[in-house]
């Protein structure tokens, strides 16, 4: 089966659930933070086509005296930190996937101006569909380092399999009951990827995580500006994927 007729049999499998949790989202959205509804922001697909990225708005629009926007964590309301926690303001970007711009899984869409900042080898993560969530995301996500992060994203694209996919929405589901790792340390969201510092070396472009149940999200908060799928927990050697 095709990345693709996967992604429509689970969407059209679950429809019920989906639109369901979408329509109630909507009008909590509206009650509490009011129009807009959704967040919407250019961001890099497959081979870097650009597409219009679809969530649920989870900040105010607070500016200083100059006009320019707060910092994150002082724009992050707790209805939003909670939508974030729970996952459900990615529910959108499902549009995102029936139009074909976004998988299910894979490497999350993050923003436009990173594009000229990857190495050659971390630039392979285009090479798929972004994701809904990631092998990134049920092996750590904002807890992760960039270059953690795109390395885990290489290894998915060498080793993706319908398979894989599976084992990753499951992982998934559980590690969102458990909200963790969506804030990077010491940050309301995940700082801004100004390219990595040194060559990556054979040894650490090759990822040895796997989310793993015994734990198990944009948990605390996650970020509008620099892209996130559902959290992690430990790790093990990863699957014979093939």
């Amino acid at each position: 089966m095709s990345k693709r007729l996967f992604d429509l049999a689970v969407l059209v499998l679950t429809a019920p659930l989906w639109l369901t949790a979408l329509g109630a989202a909507s009008l909590s959205v509206w009650l509490a933070l009011g129009r807009p509804i959704l967040f919407r922001q250019q961001r890099p697909g497959r081979h870097g086509r650009i597409f219009q990225l679809l969530k649920f708005r989870t900040m105010t629009d607070a500016r200083d005296a100059q006009g320019k926007l707060f910092p994150d964590a002082q724009r992050l309301t707790p209805f939003g930190r909670w939508l974030r926690s729970t996952s459900l303001d990615e529910l959108p970007e499902l549009v995102n996937v029936l139009k074909g711009e976004m998988s299910l899984v894979g490497p999350r869409p993050l923003l436009v101006q990173y594009l000229p900042r990857y190495t050659p080898e971390q630039a392979r993560r285009h090479e798929v569909p972004p994701g809904l969530t990631g092998w990134a995301q049920v092996n750590g996500r904002n807890a992760l380092s960039w270059d953690e992060k795109f390395r885990l994203d290489v290894w998915y694209v060498d080793h993706r399999s319908v398979w894989l996919d599976l084992r990753i929405l499951a992982l998934t589901a559980w590690k969102v009951l458990r909200r963790d790792g969506i804030n990077a340390a010491g940050e309301a969201t995940m700082p801004e990827f100004m390219g990595s510092e040194r060559p990556l070396s054979e040894a650490e472009e090759t990822p040895t995580r796997v989310g793993h149940p015994r734990s198990c999200e944009h948990s605390p908060a996650k970020t509008e500006e620099t892209g996130r799928g559902p959290a992690a927990g430990p790790v093990a050697k990863p699957p014979a994927t093939g």
